[in-house]
């Protein structure tokens, strides 16, 4: 596949929904939203995208109702449990973007466990984003570039947004190319704030357990089937194309 994004990062919503329209409860569209989360994965697998970021839990998800918040907490706890060792078969990459210190110590140390083990996998990078906040995050790299500075180890001068992307918690990784929200919402909710400001934005109103494999192949033909100018003309493109 020509043109295949080096990024994609999904907010995955429409579980509740999902489950609601079907006289189910809500927690069951969370467990069914899973078996898409595996369905995207292969499919980055198979066109050889290397990062794939996932909006697990925001940090304005604490709102929802305690019972729920409970019950998506131990089911990632769960879910990464059992699926971590085939993770790693497939030599995919964990990696977690958010605030630990929101979240339990159970589920921490199964994310510190879960990346060590994976560290050195190289086919995907699976990014989740849990307690995870853009603003949460651009503050934090306001503070960590302001420590360093007070402690003498970065100049201000040396600021740029290369520098300041480097202090973000996604630090190393690409911004994303493809950005896509399933459920018909369209907005993107505090998330990736900084890394989506070149990003092609991409809205199903598909629910996410109903996220096919070629539901994800059409965003991928619309990212494919873009111009991306950053600025410049579509004249200037054209020509650099033809170089």
């Amino acid at each position: 596949m020509l043109n295949v994004p080096q990024h994609v990062a999904i907010i995955m919503d429409g579980n509740g929904r999902w489950a609601e329209s079907r006289g189910l409860m809500r927690f069951e569209g969370h467990i069914a939203g899973i078996k898409t989360v595996k369905t995207v994965i292969k499919c980055c697998l198979n066109t050889k995208i290397p990062v794939l970021s996932l909006f697990a839990f925001s940090s304005e998800n604490w709102l929802r109702p305690a019972e729920e918040v409970d019950f998506l907490m131990q089911l990632f706890l769960e879910t990464l449990q059992k699926e971590v060792q085939e993770l790693n078969k497939n030599q995919i990459c964990l990696r977690f973007t958010g605030d630990r210190l929101g979240l339990s110590p159970a589920i921490r140390e199964q994310m510190h466990l879960a990346e060590e083990l994976t560290a050195q996998n190289q086919a995907l990078i699976l990014n989740l984003a849990l307690n995870y906040g853009g603003r949460w995050e651009i503050v934090r790299a306001a503070r960590r570039i302001a420590e360093d500075i007070k402690a003498g180890n970065l100049d201000v001068d040396s600021i740029n947004e290369q520098a300041f992307g480097q202090y973000l918690a996604t630090g190393g990784l690409p911004d994303p190319d493809l950005f896509i929200r399933t459920s018909g919402e369209t907005r993107i909710s505090n998330f990736f704030l900084w890394q989506l400001a070149y990003t092609e934005l991409y809205f199903s109103s598909t629910l996410w357990p109903d996220f096919t494999k070629e539901a994800f192949e059409k965003a991928l033909v619309s990212f494919q089937e873009r111009e991306r100018r950053y600025g410049k003309t579509s004249q200037q493109i054209n020509e650099l194309s033809d170089v």
